[in-house]
């Protein structure tokens, strides 16, 4: 019978030493998905190298250009933080989606990004807001887009030997503002079908002067859809603009027939979302 051990570095060092001395090892960011899979045998990891004593993976710190938030930091302590919440609804709306209360206790943002699963909740606010993943390895640490994070559903960009040590977002410019929304089959604690998330930027006049959109659960990773940024940017994000979004959003779907919905309805879906959230992003938007 395969036995695990459990360590607890108190340095990122001593977690990546841990992973270096044990190639079958998996790094416990908190546990919510990687425990339930190795119960399942989905997963067998040799050893668990525990993260949650290492500071500079659980904090949550802003300077004047930028939000940094710990790989390890808890999905309760992100939702209410101050400065989260004023620059990033939309993050927020898609952390707040993550489990149930108890989950949020532990579960982190870097485990729900190295999940590798493609209707993660975080990702969509986290691509829509250029996010950037900090890596750190044995050659040193590294960079990565979310939107080049993921790819292929259950694999990151982070290389055995590495851990995912924090996500850093840019601070949100003047009139910016961002937004999340998932369709699910049950009321909460459930897979997303499809979801999206858009951050837009306005001028004084209202118009649209940049976008980004993301979309989830409809592909093998999450999309950055140009796309549909593209059909935003230059419009008072009128009735007109919002249904080219959709469009652009749907057709960028290539999504699977499941128990959870047709591909065909996932298309559908994910148009309707990305209307929703680019209106509703744009709204916030105005008031900032």
């Amino acid at each position: 019978m395969q036995t695990s051990r459990y360590e607890a570095p108190a340095t990122l060092a001593g977690v990546l030493a841990a992973l270096a001395a044990e190639p079958g090892a998996r790094i416990l960011a908190g546990g919510t998905d990687l425990l339930v899979q190795y119960q399942a045998g989905v997963r067998r990891p040799t050893a668990f190298v525990d993260v949650k004593r290492v500071p500079e993976l659980m904090q949550i710190s802003a300077t004047a250009d930028a939000l940094r938030i710990g790989a390890a930091a808890p999905a309760a302590a992100i939702c209410e933080h101050a400065t989260v919440r004023a620059w990033f609804p939309g993050l927020v709306e898609g952390v707040h989606l993550i489990g149930s209360t108890q989950i949020q206790g532990r579960g982190s943002l870097g485990g729900n990004l190295c999940n590798g699963s493609p209707a993660a909740d975080s990702v969509c606010a986290l691509i829509a807001n250029r996010a950037v993943a900090v890596i750190a390895g044995p050659n040193g640490t590294r960079e990565v887009p979310v939107d080049q994070f993921m790819l292929a559903p259950g694999k990151t960009a982070v290389a055995p030997g590495e851990v995912l040590v924090a996500v850093v977002l840019p601070k949100p410019a003047a009139h910016t503002a961002d937004a999340y929304q998932r369709l699910i089959p049950r009321s909460e604690m459930d897979i997303a079908v499809a979801s999206a998330g858009v951050s837009v930027t306005l001028d004084a006049d209202g118009v649209c002067t940049g976008a980004r959109v993301a979309i989830a659960a409809v592909a093998p990773t999450p999309l950055l859809v140009p796309q549909a940024a593209q059909a935003l940017v230059g419009t008072r994000l009128d009735d007109a603009a919002l249904v080219a979004a959709a469009a652009a959003a749907s057709a960028a779907a290539h999504p699977i027939d499941d128990k959870r919905g047709t591909a065909s309805y996932r298309r559908t879906v994910v148009g309707v979302l990305t209307k929703r959230v680019a209106a509703l992003a744009a709204e916030r938007a105005k008031g900032r």
